[in-house]
């Protein structure tokens, strides 16, 4: 059994470190964002919109964008924006964050998150 273990884990980072069927896809994301674009911005020093700008998002902490007004519960949240917490916000926000001021329901497909949070990386991190 360990040995399986020991192959899968194998198999699993050959296939992420080559850009096999584990990896994100940035130019993908691009095209998820579409969805974001209404509320967010994701350029340097962009605008906020309905939402806060999107840039240099993955690690920083959770209601830091200077000049945007967050909610109580976002505020008090306490959390970091890693890529994990991303997928999990970005799946369904209220079930993270139940006050959260975003409206958006979420995104359901993995694939589609994991290639959304790509595409964030590659804008300012």
């Amino acid at each position: 059994m360990k040995k399986l273990v020991i192959v899968a884990l194998a198999l699993v980072a050959a296939l992420s470190s080559t850009g096999g069927a584990f990896a994100a896809d940035a130019a993908k994301g691009e095209k998820v964002f579409r969805k974001c674009k209404a509320c967010h911005t994701i350029e340097a020093n962009g605008k906020h919109r309905v939402g806060p700008n999107l840039h240099a998002i993955v690690g920083a902490k959770a209601a830091a964008k200077e000049g945007y007004k967050y909610s109580k519960a976002m505020k008090e949240s306490g959390l970091t924006w890693d890529e994990a917490t991303l997928d999990k916000y970005l799946k369904k926000p209220k079930a993270l964050i139940k006050k959260t001021k975003m409206a958006f329901a979420g995104i359901k497909k993995d694939s589609q998150r994991a290639d959304l949070i790509a595409y964030l990386k590659a804008n300012g991190n």
